[in-house]
């Protein structure tokens, strides 16, 4: 047999056990599809969470290819023939590897974006989370291909610290020239993640109050008691000390009344009782101290503390008028009368 013959056998076997291996990884891969969508998909479905269905849903397939895609690597790589070539097609399974990740990235970070779209984000009542889903799903997935372009560029032999250099520059200027919408972009995705306040809170900034309609990418939106709209810059906001009444459970108030000086007595120690027992007949209303608190220029004035038990300014007017209503009819009934001002001028004869 000469060396011919014994070079085209080796090759042969060669050529067969990769073959072999080649299906071997087929088999390998479909048991493991198999497994993934015969039992891991019914424990998955036996879960609350609809989240690792999909998960499991988008990614078998990619297993599926990732395992061949090693099979057939390894195959190559037992033929000595190819030798010569084992750097090349290293480098370009590592290329394709690369591209399978990269899918496979993209393809979880939708079926996490989606599932918080459809679980999470539909239950508020914002529309921040619509507004800025879409867009952290974009900057995810661009950040991926960035990173696979480097590292495809790497496997290509190409010198990646110059680019890198040239992109860090670039994007320093760039960064630079937008300076203004950055700081906004920036600070909305603050807003966003701290929450400092939701669409339909109202709330007070400096020398403006309103309610808030609308949370943008660079401002937000407020509709003020008037009737007008405010348009606030993120950056201010996120620079600024903010008053949220929506996140009041129980608002304090005081409030102050006088009676004549001519009430006698006996009926200045009956007013305290008669506030209690107004207050405590109202629901959301409790009562904290009744005071005759000083001698006023012209009346003697009466402190009141009590707490309110909403948030809501409407209900905390409609009770303090049921107060005042119900003051002003016991006093008319005991004959008490409120003060107002008044001045005594004395003549000298």
């Amino acid at each position: 047999m000469n060396i011919e013959t014994i070079l085209s056998t080796d090759l042969y076997m060669e050529i067969i056990t990769a073959f072999i291996i080649f299906i071997t990884s087929i088999i390998a891969a479909k048991l493991v599809f198999f497994i993934l969508e015969r039992y891991v998909a019914k424990i998955a479905k036996k879960t609350k969470s609809t989240l690792d269905d999909e998960i499991l849903q988008s990614i078998k397939k990619t297993i599926y290819a990732f395992i061949i895609l090693i099979g057939a690597y390894f195959a190559l790589t037992f033929i000595t023939l190819l030798n010569p070539y084992s750097e090349g097609i290293y480098k370009a399974f590592m290329v394709i590897a690369v591209l399978i990740a990269v899918f496979t990235l993209t393809r979880i970070i939708g079926v996490f974006v989606g599932w918080y779209a459809k679980t999470i984000a539909f239950k508020t009542k914002t529309e921040v989370d619509e507004q800025f889903l879409p867009l952290i799903h974009k900057i995810l997935n661009i950040f991926i291909y960035f990173i696979a372009f480097i590292l495809i560029l790497d496997q290509l032999g190409i010198e990646i610290t110059p680019l890198i250099v040239s992109l860090g520059i670039g994007g320093l200027a760039i960064a630079l020239a937008l300076q203004n919408i950055l700081t906004d972009l920036f600070c909305s995705f603050s807003i966003y993640f701290d929450k400092p306040f939701q669409i339909g809170d109202f709330i007070i900034v400096g020398e403006h109050m309103g309610v808030v309609k609308n949370i943008g990418i660079r401002t937000t939106r407020l509709q003020a008691l008037q009737g007008e709209e405010i348009v606030i810059s993120n950056r201010e906001l996120t620079n600024s000390r903010i008053q949220n009444f929506k996140k009041m459970k129980r608002r304090r108030i005081v409030f102050t009344f006088g009676v004549k000086y001519e009430t006698p007595l006996k009926k200045l120690k009956k007013i305290p009782n008669i506030i209690r027992d107004i207050i405590d007949k109202i629901e959301l209303a409790d009562i904290d101290r009744v005071h005759f608190k000083q001698f006023g220029d012209f009346s003697l004035n009466f402190e009141i503390v009590y707490y309110l038990n909403s948030s809501d300014y409407n209900e905390y007017m409609d009770v303090q008028q049921e107060i005042n209503f119900a003051i002003k009819e016991i006093f008319e009934k005991e004959s008490i009368e409120m003060a107002y001002p008044t001045q005594t001028i004395f003549v000298n004869k």
